[in-house]
């Protein structure tokens, strides 16, 4: 890990943290020697949700699913 006295990271801070996002590595803050803060690269995004449960709660159901339409009725239930 880098270290940087507080005073060159005062004078360099956009480079600085230009460098940690470019390259991925963290940067420690010391002041006389001792740390103070570490710069660290952001976390990756979390993926988007998939295809997998897009389309829940969209669906209904218009009668028995199991037992065939007997009668008018139940015909235009099934059309709709």
């Amino acid at each position: 890990m880098e270290r940087m006295a507080i005073s060159k990271f005062k004078a360099r801070c956009l480079g600085a943290i230009e460098r940690v996002r470019r390259t991925r590595q963290p940067l420690m803050v010391t002041r006389f020697g001792t740390p103070v803060a570490e710069v660290v690269p952001p976390r990756s995004p979390k993926p988007e949700a998939g295809w997998l449960g897009c389309m829940k709660g969209t669906a209904r159901i218009a009668g028995d699913l199991v037992a065939p339409a007997s009668s008018e009725r139940e015909w235009e239930a099934l059309r709709r």
